[in-house]
């Protein structure tokens, strides 16, 4: 099969998938050749991202969910079913972050503490335990969870949620190998996402990238994408419970 038929054939559920990353996953999963679930609370957002695929000749299939809420992932995934035949590919992208979530648990209370485990913790558990039946129908598939180096530093509540998808990573990668279907993560590092540009100088881009990454360069949206379509690939079938770096060299630990 050529590279850019990848994943012909197959169908994913992107969550989070409006804008930044998200918006990026969906984009390959398509021009591999994969039929792609938009998932977002922003409606506009997935709508118009899925005008845009259709127009390039793909299938997209916008809908609004939150992943916080278990019975709107479910109604998702089954419309996603119902549309494509089936699922393939899970991308956990849905997250909060930004400096509004990288504070202390007490600077941040527990209201919005909740919120923050609702969407990055339990948004995870709810969209891959849906997935499982759809998955395991198809004799297997590919979950790929989106954490952070903060989750290396768990320096605050932010980086204790993304901590904890790397447990779950692992925890449902043991539990859903008796269906072949594997559960990775990827840990992005300082990436120049619009949010992240918006918050910091450029500046401070630069700095970041010459005292701490050993690769001397801004991590782009690129060097993600990439690693999702490594691991959603059948280059990737014996790996699985792994939470990849993609983070210039920082943090690097034994």
């Amino acid at each position: 099969m050529e590279e850019a038929e990848i994943f012909a054939g197959k169908v994913a559920f992107v969550t989070g998938a409006a804008t930044g990353f998200g918006a990026a996953f969906a984009r390959n999963l398509c021009a591999g050749g994969a039929a792609v679930t938009l998932a977002d609370i922003d409606r506009a957002g997935v709508a118009r991202l899925a005008d845009e695929l259709q127009a390039a000749g793909h299938r997209a299939l916008p809908l609004a969910c939150d992943v916080a809420d278990e019975m709107a992932v479910a109604q998702a995934m089954e419309r996603t079913a119902d549309t494509f035949g089936g699922l393939d590919i899970l991308i956990n992208n849905a997250g909060l972050h930004s400096v509004a979530y990288n504070r202390s648990f007490g600077e941040l209370g527990m209201g919005e503490t909740r919120r923050l485990f609702d969407v990055n913790v339990f948004g995870v558990l709810h969209c891959t335990l849906a997935a499982r039946p759809l998955m395991a129908a198809r004799g297997g598939g590919s979950v790929v969870n989106i954490s952070s180096i903060a989750g290396f530093a768990s320096a605050n509540a932010y980086g204790v949620s993304k901590l904890t998808v790397r447990g779950l990573t692992i925890a449902l990668a043991h539990e859903l190998a008796p269906d072949a279907i594997r559960v990775n993560a990827i840990a992005p590092g300082l990436i120049a996402t619009e949010t992240i540009r918006a918050e910091m100088p450029a500046a401070m881009f630069d700095e970041f990238a010459r005292d701490k990454q050993l690769v001397h360069r801004t991590g782009e949206m690129a060097d993600i994408v990439g690693a999702m379509r490594h691991l959603c690939s059948d280059a990737a079938s014996f790996v699985t419970g792994e939470t990849l770096k993609v983070a210039g060299g920082f943090p690097l630990s034994i």
